[in-house]
């Protein structure tokens, strides 16, 4: 049994909370969040673009702290959970692998390639685990693709689109604060070019053409030039100011002998699923393959259930490293510079 303290108690911290109910061989022991109502249990005035709304929860037998820095020096837990906004994912979670704890902390890992450059070299130096919480792989769609295209069943992978677009999120504080959140490329589009990562390497360079707001870039178009140049990847992200359409994320992936298809939408607060995952074959035969209940919590116990195997074995997780969240921070700020530029800008 692996035993968690959550720093954080927002609208992640509450979406761990709840997932980890449903991981075997992982407990919440310990919870730090400087909003005392929050700490005593009163979630209700928490909310986000799913999942359920906030409630009155029994913290009974859970050790509750304001400071993160007591807390990581509680001996009983194996690892930390950090839930706080961007700018603070650094000092926290360097503080908490110092101390001796291992590290699950969420996308993005952090606001610059230098803090997170000091994160990933800690966890080396401390002979901790960092793992940052790029959920997108776990989300049964994503990794019925991804199972696909490693299989190597339908030939190599040409390239896809990526879409991933929210209304106007006027209940998230900072949202376009650079020295905060980060805005959509960090706090959205990055779960695609993780992705995008994960499935194709490192591109060579981007293109991205859009419109900014201040420092950051409200919406996107992006292109993602590899030396290989029959791999051809695409993205699409960003806000709109309309609202009604609360969320949507869809992919469109090419092999030589297939198309993966699945676009979904939460529109006037109901899930949409406007294409189910879906496999096009060259005789024009089309499988649509059964995964899951449709509980977007089941893509969060997947993926706490590998953070939590990952520190009881030792062996550490290779969708959730921390070199590889730095990488997708690469990829997002380099489509910035190339929106704020107008042009192409090497990665």
């Amino acid at each position: 049994m692996v035993r968690v303290g959550i720093v954080g108690i927002g609208f992640m911290g509450m979406i761990h909370y709840l997932s980890y109910q449903r991981v075997r061989g992982a407990k919440v022991v310990a919870l730090c969040e400087m909003d005392k109502k929050r700490l005593a249990g009163d979630w209700r005035g928490i909310k986000g673009n799913f999942g359920p709304p906030g409630e009155m929860m029994d913290l009974s037998g859970i050790d509750t702290y304001t400071d993160w820095q007591e807390m990581v020096r509680d001996e009983s837990i194996d690892y930390v959970d950090v839930c706080l906004p961007p700018a603070l994912h650094a000092d926290v979670t360097i503080g908490a692998l110092k101390a001796g704890k291992h590290v699950f902390c969420e996308k993005p890992i952090s606001l610059t390639t230098t803090s997170a450059d000091r994160m990933v070299r800690t966890a080396e130096s401390t002979g901790r685990q960092l793992m940052i919480g790029h959920v997108l792989p776990f989300f049964p769609e994503y990794a019925w693709a991804r199972k696909v295209i490693e299989s190597g069943k339908y030939g190599r992978l040409l390239g896809g689109h990526f879409k991933r677009v929210i209304s106007d999120p006027q209940w998230l504080p900072k949202f376009y604060d650079p020295n905060v959140v980060g805005g959509p490329m960090l706090d959205l589009h990055i779960h695609d070019a993780h992705y995008i990562r994960l499935l194709c390497g490192m591109p060579s360079s981007v293109v991205s053409t859009g419109r900014m707001r201040g420092e950051v870039v409200e919406f996107a178009e992006s292109q993602f030039r590899y030396d290989n140049s029959d791999l051809t990847v695409t993205s699409t992200t960003g806000v709109i100011n309309q609202q009604g359409r609360e969320f949507t994320h869809a992919f469109e992936i090419h092999l030589e002998k297939a198309t993966l298809l699945y676009d979904f939408a939460v529109i006037g607060g109901a899930p949409k699923l406007l294409m189910p995952a879906t496999l096009l074959e060259p005789n024009g035969k089309l499988t649509e393959p059964k995964l899951g209940s449709g509980d977007p919590l089941d893509a969060f116990v997947a993926e706490l259930k590998e953070v939590s195997q990952s520190i009881a074995s030792g062996a550490p997780s290779e969708v959730l490293g921390g070199s590889l969240a730095r990488d997708a921070l690469v990829i997002c700020q380099k489509e910035t510079q190339s929106v704020a530029k107008g042009k192409a800008v090497r990665v």
